[in-house]
């Protein structure tokens, strides 16, 4: 048995090798190498062969468009065909590692490469340019260098190459994705055609027009400068539904990528950038990056990794889209590129209203109409897809037998995708009072509803009518609730709300108002861009202290206190949702903003005819009351209002829970006094 047996070569066995298919020829100085030069011809004919039958299937040769793809030269094509034979015959592992005299370099080195490609020792020193760092080679990772662990920098000669295995399997026609990208790409899913997508007819046209340049320019394989398209819009605006559906129209594949993931995952940005990029022109496709914004904020890491990305970028001659929420236009960069900016903003109501039938047809509903939801909740795209998934859902809930989406379901489903991020600056108040809890004079009754349904026609009086056309802001409906405490203020909003379908939150004064300057003005800022697509209406309690009277401007902080009162008009008239504002005072409320409300509601103090049914209306018809309450005589006694009363009956519900016994007038009476002691006021026994 031979001791030594796979740890070193026979020359018997490499000629027996390489007479597979060429016969060495003995006059040559060098047979084996020759041989081998000769096999790898070989390997090149049979490619050949076989692109040959590709030209005349009508598909072009995968060599030679990876030359063209990555423009490489016929050297640099030869040095992929040597890195290429080992992977596609084992044999060639043995022949390297003969020719390296050494069993275990069964990958060729750059000095074999360039000796079995370059004829003359000055060709070699040539050639060694293609294994620089920016020669595609290597920038594209066609091809890695490596050197062996127990050799420390290694000279150029003596270093190893290895072919990616992408390139491996682009070659050999397989199209899967780089496994290395998976964790944060994939391609598009079939989506609505281009033709269906419901979108601004002049916009399309503009869209379609570059798309249509750009095709007739050439594909991510031609030399033509490229297209970036940027869409600007907050999630579920339609821009990655546009984006799939324009490539299909125009014949591009699409592979959306993103950023997030990107960022932190386990490659490098550079390494993972280069990959994607690369897969681009193997798979001559499209590249859509979701989450492109988040490479915009002021942090040095982010603008590396931006910078990365530009430069990836410059060099792609494809179509590319950009996609986040903030605004971008490229400085000092991509000037040799087509660019556009397509924003996304939430649609119109005409666009909403053909989006609710194109997503309602052929499901299961109650007769109903979309135009009042199209004109009461300003959803995206996307969002209302999801809303009438979630009212099949509800409706299913209720009995799969016949299950049918009704007006309440969509509602519902409407509050539920509202883009909500208010819950650090408010408090979600939810609706659970009706107009029957409301005890107000009939004109102001009136007047609420009225305010209502300027909410419930708006789709009518600015969509069907054309109003909407003769306003650029003031859209929304600012309402101004003012009066005592305790009058029914919070009460009409919970209400309006609940009537509307729509979530209250309460604006919370303490993270707003802030002594340093400029600081209130961005928690304003944040509050109202974080309420423009959450479909909610917003209540600010106490509000003189944010609308208060602008003062004469003695020193900086009334000039700075101004500012604040200014931009919160400012604020107020380009927001389209609905603001109350409740103050107690409204003697004290800034003049130029009472111009700018659309209605007015002043609470008066509870006469005593409507103190009594306050105080009947207060108890639940489970409460247990005593024979011997007398509300009329509380009516009359006690000049209290609403909140008020709810305070009492709560105290007393639980003083009669603490004994044992019904509500009656004992509990009432202690709960009475305890109520005028928070209000400074000191009841005698007299006095009831």
């Amino acid at each position: 048995m031979d001791e030594f047996r796979g740890l070193y070569i026979k020359e018997e066995e490499i000629d027996a090798l390489l007479n597979e298919e060429t016969q060495t020829s003995p006059d040559l100085a060098n047979p084996q190498l020759e041989c081998l030069s000769k096999r790898l011809e070989v390997l090149q004919a049979g490619i050949a062969e076989r692109n040959k039958i590709r030209l005349h299937e009508g598909r072009g040769s995968r060599l030679r468009q990876l030359a063209d793809l990555f423009h490489l030269t016929p050297l640099e094509v030869d040095v992929v065909l040597v890195c290429l034979a080992p992977e596609l015959d084992l044999k060639y592992e043995k022949l390297y590692a003969y020719l390296h005299d050494d069993v275990t370099k069964k990958r060729p080195s750059i000095g074999l490469a360039l000796t079995l490609l370059c004829p003359t020792v000055e060709a070699r020193l040539v050639a060694r340019t293609h294994f620089a760092p920016e020669a595609p080679l290597l920038r594209h990772g066609l091809v890695t260098v490596y050197a062996e662990a127990s050799e420390r920098q290694p000279p150029l000669l003596a270093q190893f190459l290895k072919i990616d295995e992408r390139i491996v399997h682009h070659l050999l026609g397989f199209g899967q994705t780089d496994a290395r990208l998976l964790p944060f790409v994939r391609w598009r899913e079939p989506g609505p055609a281009w033709q269906d997508m419901v979108f601004p007819e002049d916009e399309k046209t503009r869209l379609e027009q570059l798309m249509e340049w750009h095709r007739e320019t050439g594909g991510p394989a031609s030399r033509s400068e490229g297209l970036v398209l940027y869409f600007q819009g907050s999630p579920g605006r339609g821009k990655w539904t546009a984006a799939d559906a324009l490539c299909r129209k125009f014949g591009f594949r699409l592979l959306r990528i993103d950023v997030a993931r990107l960022l932190h995952g386990d490659l490098s940005f550079e390494t993972a950038a280069r990959l994607v990029f690369r897969e681009a022109l193997l798979q001559q496709a499209a590249l859509y990056f979701d989450g492109f914004d988040l490479l915009l904020a002021e942090d040095e890491k982010l603008r590396q990794s931006r910078q990365t990305l530009i430069e990836e970028l410059e060099q792609l001659r494809g179509l590319v889209f950009l996609a986040g929420q903030a605004a971008y236009e490229p400085v000092a960069a991509l000037h040799r590129k087509v660019f556009t900016r397509q924003e996304f903003p939430l649609p119109s109501y005409p666009l909403r209203k053909r989006l609710w039938e194109t997503a309602l047809d052929g499901q299961a509903c109650a007769p109903l109409d979309p135009a009042p939801l199209a004109g009461k909740f300003r959803l995206s795209a996307g969002q209302i897809r999801d809303a009438v998934a979630t009212a099949r859902n509800l409706a299913l809930r209720r009995g799969p037998a016949n299950a049918r989406i009704e007006m309440e379901d969509l509602h519902s489903a409407c509050r539920v995708h509202s883009h909500h991020r208010l819950g650090t600056s408010a408090r979600k108040i939810q609706p659970r009072r009706g107009w029957s809890d409301l005890v107000l004079p009939e004109e102001h009754l009136t007047q609420l509803r009225e305010i209502a349904n300027a909410v419930k026609y708006r789709h009518l009086v600015y969509g069907e009518w054309g109003f909407d056309r003769k306003l650029t802001l003031g859209k929304g409906l600012n309402i101004l609730f003012s009066g005592p405490s305790g009058t029914g203020k919070t009460l009409s909003a919970e209400v309006l709300a609940g009537e509307l379908g729509f979530d209250l939150y309460q604006i919370d004064l303490a993270t707003v108002v802030s002594k340093y300057i400029g600081e209130t003005e961005k928690n304003l800022d944040r509050i109202f861009r974080e309420a423009r697509d959450s479909n909610a209406i917003l209540f600010f309690d106490e509000a003189d202290a944010l609308f208060g009277k602008r003062s004469e401007v003695k020193d900086a902080h009334d000039r700075y206190a101004n500012i604040e009162t200014a931009y919160l008009l400012q604020k107020m008239e380009e927001y389209e949702g609905i603001v109350i504002l409740a103050t107690n005072l409204r003697k004290n409320m800034d003049e130029a903003f009472v111009r700018r409300i659309h209605a007015a509601l002043d609470f008066p103090f509870p006469e005593e005819e409507h103190r009594l049914l306050i105080w009947q209306g207060m108890f639940p018809s489970e409460a247990p009351l005593g024979a011997d309450v007398d509300f009329a005589l509380l009516a009359r006694k006690f000049k209290l209002a609403g909140g008020h009363i709810k305070n009492i009956a709560l105290h007393a519900a639980f003083l009669a829970a603490e004994e044992g016994v019904p509500i009656g007038m004992p509990q009432l009476t202690r709960a009475i006094k305890r109520e005028y002691q928070k209000m400074g006021k000191i009841l005698t026994d007299g006095e009831f």
